[in-house]
């Protein structure tokens, strides 16, 4: 479960950001595609804020689609798992959304 390493890291970074003040929300994106898993996200955060400026902090977790380009025909393609190809056949696709996961927004007292 490397969700709960992933709090941790989340909880420091808002303890460096908030300047002593309390963190009443933390607001993620986390990609589709990044193998995160949302509540086990939420189940670990509880824990680690403990003891910390974001203790009783809200986690607002934004979902973001993963999307791929098609370098040959320039198609949009949104897709929750890692894709092959593209319709039109091709092999070369970008992923230009969803493995991202990134602390957005902290809201502090």
């Amino acid at each position: 479960m490397h969700e709960l390493s992933i709090s941790r890291n989340i909880v420091a970074i808002a303890e460096q950001q908030c300047e002593g003040r309390r963190v009443l929300r933390i607001q993620v994106k986390v990609g589709e595609l990044s193998c995160v898993m949302p509540d086990a996200l939420r189940f670990c955060f509880d824990s680690c804020t403990q003891g910390t400026a974001a203790e009783g902090a809200t986690l607002d977790i934004q979902c973001v689609p993963g999307e791929f380009l098609c370098s040959a025909c320039n198609q949009r393609l949104r897709s929750s798992t890692p894709r092959a190809s593209c319709d039109c056949g091709a092999r070369q696709l970008i992923c230009v959304s969803g493995d991202e996961l990134t602390v957005s927004e902290l809201e502090l007292a």
